[in-house]
């Protein structure tokens, strides 16, 4: 496809990428990658020739519709477009890239503003839950000005709380797939979790870090990530999610004790690069791995007294607060506060497919 596209650009969360709709884009799967995978500029490590910024967290993409079941307003599928592979997958959701879905939803006429604040309830069909936006609107227009901030994005913007619901499961079929709270891999303790995003969650100090190092730092240890991907290999079948050599997940989180008053500190890999931060509902998994008993992240977890338990999540730019409704000692609610804003609106060129 060598005619442009029509596409808003916008930072959702601490990811940024390509907001579609769905009728813009071909209704053929291999079609739509390629001119995503154009769109992006991949594969290359720079995505020179394209959109991507060179990094998983700018290499994204939305595509969003009108709702296929009645208890949403719209659909929203997440596509994580590789950097430096020919490969777009959908097996995972994105809740940063969520933040703008609302928003752009709007913008794009999908469903109307109400005067204030909008609630736009999402279908996330890569894996058939449900969120809830809050997308600031007065005078029924959206606005991307306000007081809130978030960590890993520089000043501030109208808040977008998000709710998920339902959300245990939403990848790996149950919210423990194997059905313990502890799997032990190569020696390693791990947590094989999902409550919107499939997380090992491991002691960052079983594997002879100390969870405090850098990313980068993180990702020059050779040995250290052949251990993970090792353990990621072995996670995948036992999550329900076959053979991941060639998937996005699941993540893995290395925790560690907090150091800013939070409630626990964690290194994530998305899966192979080391996050600067982590993602939305990877925090989910990680915050309710903490408040299982006798879990990794348990471990070295200080979590609060009462049934919403406001659980800071540290992570190598700040933190993340997960704010989590407990009733039998199930998480039934996770909510957290993102922003989001439009950078660009317009059309977009893939190039020619060599």
């Amino acid at each position: 496809m060598s005619d442009g596209v029509r596409c808003m650009w916008m930072r959702g969360g601490t990811s940024k990428g390509g907001y579609f709709l769905s009728a813009d884009l071909p209704g053929d799967v291999t079609a739509r990658d390629r001119v995503l995978l154009g769109v992006m500029g991949s594969p290359d490590l720079r995505q020179i020739d394209g959109m991507g910024g060179g990094n998983p967290l700018t290499s994204k993409v939305a595509v969003v519709g009108p709702p296929t079941r009645p208890d949403a307003d719209v659909d929203y599928l997440f596509l994580q477009v590789f950097v430096d592979h020919a490969v777009v997958t959908d097996q995972q959701n994105c809740g940063n890239i969520l933040a703008g879905v609302g928003p752009f939803a709007i913008e794009r006429g999908l469903m109307a503003a109400q005067d204030g604040v909008t609630l736009v309830r999402i279908h996330m069909v890569n894996t058939g839950q449900v969120a809830v936006a809050e997308v600031a609107t007065p005078d029924g227009r959206v606005s991307y000005a306000g007081d809130a901030r978030i960590d890993g994005v520089p000043g501030h913007h109208a808040a977008v709380p998000l709710t998920f619901l339902d959300t245990a499961g939403s990848s790996c079929g149950a919210l423990l797939p194997t059905g313990r709270v502890v799997d032990v891999i190569d020696g390693i303790a791990c947590t094989l979790i999902d409550n919107g995003m499939p997380v090992v969650v491991m002691r960052a100090a079983d594997l002879g870090v100390t969870g405090h190092e850098a990313p980068d730092a993180l990702e020059s240890n050779v040995d250290l990530r052949a251990r993970l991907e090792a353990i990621r290999l072995q996670a995948g079948p036992l999550m329900n999610l076959g053979d991941v050599r060639q998937a996005s997940v699941p993540k893995l989180t290395l925790v560690a004790a907090p150091r800013n008053g939070g409630t626990l500190l964690t290194r994530t890999f998305i899966p192979h690069k080391c996050h600067d931060a982590i993602g939305v509902l990877g925090a989910v998994s990680v915050a309710t791995a903490a408040l299982l008993p006798g879990s990794p992240a348990a471990g070295v977890a200080i979590v609060p007294q009462g049934a919403r338990k406001v659980l800071a999540i540290e992570h190598p730019t700040g933190e993340m607060t997960v704010i989590a409704d407990v009733e039998n000692g199930m998480v039934q609610r996770a909510a957290i506060l993102r922003t989001a804003r439009k950078l660009m609106d317009g059309v977009v060129f893939p190039g020619a497919a060599d």
